[in-house]
């Protein structure tokens, strides 16, 4: 007889489920809100939004991080490793809005760097269940970045945007350019003082509750979380500026990309020259690298890029790419991921941030043409 034909990600998840993931399948509905505190107003215009019967806002499941992060903390908040393959929604240019997701979640993991170890050697043994890519491994180090910064007293808004501008491929002058304030505007600057500083999700509630106790509901077209979002961004544009010293430190550890072997090399010899206090972010991103090497996964295939960062708030350390080579524009990532100690926290965790990382992987860019 013979046997069914199993597909490319059914394979995946049999592989991940020998490696002791459960599998998960959260609700397709999810409450949009959390998906707008976390990865910002930004996302709005790429997300399938309903109402629920009580007026809430939800949307169709963008995708698994969040909704799997979500019921972890519902069942229990325990060590655990999960898995999932299935459909989630958001605009894409030139894509289809509707597509599958499969990925990996380990939560609650005390061995921080042999945890990032395992999801990448994981996730290159998953991609080998699918047609042979050439394949592009980029690595970054948000931890190490934070690290930085605030060795050189990087105020927290000015980090975050500079974090944001990186995200979206522009430069660090660009983050560090004020805007323009328009002639005859207020610059509002009591609720900027009120929320400068403060955690994005907090400071946009306090600000949406202004609004509402001013009773708005819209100005100009845009919704209270926009208008909210708005004022989030003149906050983080009221940072000082930084020394001409510290952005050339700053622009020198961002100008970093090579083999991750060497670039460790690269990395303490500006730590040591410029002397920056950076003892155990530096510590934590050499012991990663053992634990990589230690899985066989030879490092020089790894490229470091100082400058490589997501654009949502809850990562914390180790991030990585994995790109189809054939299209160098890198708009083919078909898998990514890394740290997010900071998400369970966001949402409702109590006590100290709790640790997690994973990767997804798109099934659809692994199986067709680009």
């Amino acid at each position: 007889m013979t046997q069914p034909t199993i597909s490319p990600d059914e394979a995946l998840i049999g592989l991940l489920q020998e490696r002791g993931y459960a599998r998960v399948e959260p609700p397709l509905l999810q409450p949009a809100g959390l998906f707008l505190d976390l990865s910002g107003e930004d996302i709005r215009r790429r997300l399938y939004l309903t109402q629920g019967p009580e007026g809430s806002e939800l949307c169709l499941r963008p995708e698994y991080t969040i909704p799997v992060a979500l019921d972890h903390l519902r069942a229990g908040g325990v060590a655990a490793e999960y898995c999932y393959a299935g459909p989630v929604f958001r605009h894409r240019s030139g894509e289809s809005g509707e597509f599958r997701q499969a990925g990996l979640e380990s939560i609650g993991r005390a061995d921080i760097e042999a945890a990032d170890a395992d999801v990448l050697a994981t996730a290159l043994a998953g991609l080998a269940v699918f047609p042979p890519r050439e394949l592009e491994i980029r690595v970054g180090d948000m931890g190490l970045f934070d690290a930085i910064a605030a060795a050189l007293d990087v105020s927290v808004p000015l980090r975050r945007r500079i974090v944001l501008a990186l995200a979206a491929g522009r430069p660090l002058d660009a983050a560090l350019s004020p805007s323009e304030q328009r002639p005859g505007r207020s610059d509002y600057g009591g609720l900027l003082a009120a929320i400068e500083g403060q955690d994005p999700g907090g400071a946009r509630a306090f600000v949406e509750d202004v609004i509402s106790i001013a009773g708005i509901a819209r100005v100009g077209g845009r919704s209270a979380a926009e208008i909210a979002d708005r004022f989030l961004s003149k906050a983080s544009q009221r940072s000082g500026p930084m020394t001409a010293s510290s952005r050339d430190i700053l622009r020198s550890y961002l100008a970093i990309a090579a083999p991750l072997d060497r670039a460790i090399v690269a990395v303490t010899d500006l730590v040591r020259e410029t002397g920056l206090s950076v003892a155990p972010a530096l510590d934590r991103f050499a012991r990663r690298a053992d634990e990589i090497a230690r899985r066989r996964i030879d490092l020089s295939r790894l490229g470091f890029a100082a400058d490589f960062a997501r654009n949502l708030d809850y990562y914390t350390g180790f991030v990585f790419e994995i790109r189809d080579s054939a299209y160098p524009d890198g708009r083919f990532v078909v898998a990514g991921g890394g740290r997010y100690d900071r998400l369970l926290h966001r949402l409702g965790a109590t006590g100290a941030e709790m640790p997690a990382v994973g990767c997804a992987f798109w099934p659809d860019r692994l199986t067709g043409s680009p």
